[in-house]
Formats: C-alpha cells, structure tokens, sequence
C-alpha cells in the first residue's frame, strides 16, 4: 500500500533543523539519521513521501533468478514526490543507487532517494538534479552482494525507523522522517518557528542584543 497524501503547502521553507527541533518537541528524538548520511550535492532539498525496500545480503545469483526484481517493481510503481528509502543494514558491500535508477525516478517525478549503502555514477546523478543522500561512494554493483527482500515494509534505514508514506526531508544539515502519526503537529511546530526565526533574524539584522530577541521571540 502506497501513500498520494500531498507534500505540505509551503515545504520550501522547511529545513532539516527545524524540523528535527519540532521533532524533539513532541517527544520525538529519534527520526534524524546521523551525520553519516550526506547529500551528493548539498545545493539540493529532498521534500517527499517515503516508499521503502530493505536489502539483503548475497554471496551469488541464481541462475534462474532476476536479483533486481523488487528493486525495478519499486522504482517504476514511484509516484510524483516520492522518495526510495533503501535500506542496507550498513552493509559495506551494495551500491543499490546509480545513474539507470536515478534517471528512472527522474522520469517518474519521484523526490529522489535516500539509502545507508553506497551510491555510483555519481556525476551523472549530479548533471540530473536528484537529491540523493547516502552513506558512501563505491563502484559496487548490488548483483551478488545485496538485493531487495520485500518492499513498502517498515524498514530501518541508518538507525532510524521509516515507514512507506511518512514525511522525509533533506538538506546540507542532514535527513529527517516524520511519522505519520504527528506529522501534523509537528508541522504547526515547525511552521511556527520558521516565523519566529524569521522575526528574530530581521531584529538581529537591526542591530538588537541577542538576549532581548530570545526573550521576545523565544527561539535560537
């Protein structure tokens, strides 16, 4: 089962920071993955709806067996906004993302994707625009190392929990996931800091004492 829930209005002003600060004030901590996970190209924000696939690792191929099955059926059913969370269980032997499947999601829309294995082809995946965040660059291919065991299951991707449908953000200060279940509160948090921010930086930028901006607005 897949989710069409729409991004929410005004995404562009997110960011991972707020969103990770909204996070901690519900009581939430540990949706942000460690600083392990970086973007290829930190000029890019990933905004989208999660769809997981959680490898396994192999030592051969059958012959009879096609080791990208799951991996294709996932990326061509990806819808407009949607983003490949694939997770690898820290192996440090699959490259599950290259440039055939980042060009495949461009051409279906998707966000992009994020994975705790290693991405390939990266300069071509940089001339295409797509947000890809990773744990590693390695020449790799999946084949005989790793493939996709089940898809749109709950999946445990560099430590933090994902389910196909929740909220995923990515910028230069890292990835985070929202679980449905206070997607919405942490939204209003978020959104409501974002315009505190706002009204802070404008008073710092005039000149006021950081202390008296801190009590008015209650942000940093």
């Amino acid at each position: 089962m897949t989710s069409t829930a729409p991004l929410p209005e005004g995404w562009n002003k997110l960011y991972a920071a707020v969103l990770s600060d909204a996070l901690d004030a519900v009581g939430v901590t540990t949706q942000a993955m460690p600083s392990t996970i970086r973007p290829l190209d930190e000029s890019l924000i990933l905004c989208g709806r999660a769809r997981t696939g959680i490898y396994m690792e192999t030592a051969h191929v059958d012959p009879d067996v096609n080791p990208y099955e799951l991996e294709i059926k996932l990326i061509d059913d990806l819808k407009p906004d949607e983003v490949a969370i694939l997770a690898c269980g820290g192996s440090g032997r699959i490259a599950p993302w290259g440039s055939l499947l980042s060009t495949a999601a461009v051409g279906r829309k998707a966000a992009g994707c994020i994975t705790d294995g290693f991405v390939r082809d990266i300069k071509t995946i940089r001339e295409l625009k797509l947000p890809v965040f990773h744990a590693g660059i390695a020449p790799l291919d999946s084949k005989g190392r790793g493939q996709i065991a089940a898809i749109d299951v709950p999946v445990i991707c560099a430590g933090v929990r994902v389910c196909t449908g929740d909220l995923v953000f990515g910028d230069a200060d890292g990835v985070v996931v929202i679980p449905q279940a206070v997607e919405a509160e942490v939204l209003k948090i978020a959104f409501d800091k974002i315009a505190s921010e706002d009204s802070s930086m404008d008073d710092l930028r005039n000149g006021a004492y950081l202390r008296d901006v801190y009590e008015r607005h209650g942000v940093l």
